[in-house]
């Protein structure tokens, strides 16, 4: 009895382990050419909804938003849209100052966020 009792918990772990599958790797992200984004003015409460293509800079107020990638999970996976972006903010009489570089993530907008204390941006998603 007292064998069977120290060989129990190496039964359950072995079980355990046999029953537990290797995390299936992610599939490689879809490069799209395109990126839906939303901007907020925080103090006039003003939001605006765009579309901007890899390489293009679209200019909101004087904030200049360059879109560098956007890429998504495909369709069996959970729902992902992830865009590398650079912000950079011109206020008038002074040099342009990098705001943001880097990947922002639709379903984690707070993950990878814009510091500004007057502006937003954030990714909705990829667009074809």
């Amino acid at each position: 009895m007292t064998r069977l009792l120290r060989l129990l918990p190496l039964a359950a772990a072995l079980l355990a382990t046999a029953s537990v599958q290797a995390a299936p790797v992610p599939s490689q992200m879809i490069e799209r050419p395109a990126a839906k984004l939303q901007w907020l003015d925080k103090v006039t409460a003003r939001t605006s909804t765009f579309t901007i293509k890899v390489g293009e800079t679209k200019a909101m107020s004087s904030l200049r938003i360059t879109l560098r990638a956007c890429r998504e999970n495909p369709p069996i996976e959970t729902p992902e849209s992830a865009a590398f972006l650079e912000v950079t903010e011109i206020k008038p009489g002074e040099q342009a100052e990098p705001v943001f570089s880097g990947w922002m993530f639709a379903s984690s907008p707070a993950l990878s966020a814009m510091e500004n204390p007057i502006y937003d941006v954030w990714v909705l998603g990829c667009e074809q």
